[in-house]
């Protein structure tokens, strides 16, 4: 018992150093920014099939936090802050049956916000001429965020299903 919590623990560590190397390349390689962040919630989803549900909110709670003080790419780690728990809140809504409701409302309100934080409180740019165009950009911002949050959410459930859940012949 006592070895398996140790396993645990290294395991969760050394993916935690890996995800705030991962924000961090965020700044390294152009359009990386929404990358990279999603790169470490594969990492969380390993965390939590492998060490547990609680193990894995300390790891997303040292990620973000390390992610937000470490990495040079703010905007990567505030994507991460808002969306690095869904792999650990995504059974909870596989239960329902408004699923996918509940899927993309969670993204959404968290992206948002985040963004609001951004723009508002720390000053972020937002590239246009006019107001309405950088309303317009933000709105296609969104709409590709929603894709990419589909795509993910489809990746996961796949790497549930071939690797974690595989059904013992």
């Amino acid at each position: 018992m006592r070895n398996r919590q140790v396993q645990s623990i290294a395991l969760g560590g050394v993916l935690a150093g890996l995800a705030v190397v991962f924000l961090s390349l965020g700044t390294l390689l152009p359009g990386t920014t929404y990358v990279c962040p999603l790169l470490c919630l594969l990492l969380c989803k390993v965390v939590y099939e492998k060490c547990g549900a609680k193990l894995a909110w300390t790891w997303y709670a040292a990620v973000a936090l390390l992610g937000l003080l470490l990495s040079p790419d703010k905007e990567a780690a505030g994507v991460f802050l808002a969306l690095g728990s869904y792999p650990i809140v995504k059974p909870v809504f596989e239960k329902s049956r408004l699923r996918w409701l509940w899927k993309l409302l969670f993204f959404n309100v968290l992206s948002i916000g985040l963004y609001w934080v951004l723009i508002s409180l720390m000053g972020l740019e937002v590239e246009g001429d006019t107001v309405e165009a950088q309303r317009i950009l933000l709105l296609v911002l969104l709409a590709l965020g929603n894709a990419t949050f589909l795509v993910t959410d489809f990746l996961l459930t796949t790497l549930d299903k071939r690797y974690f859940h595989r059904k013992k012949a």
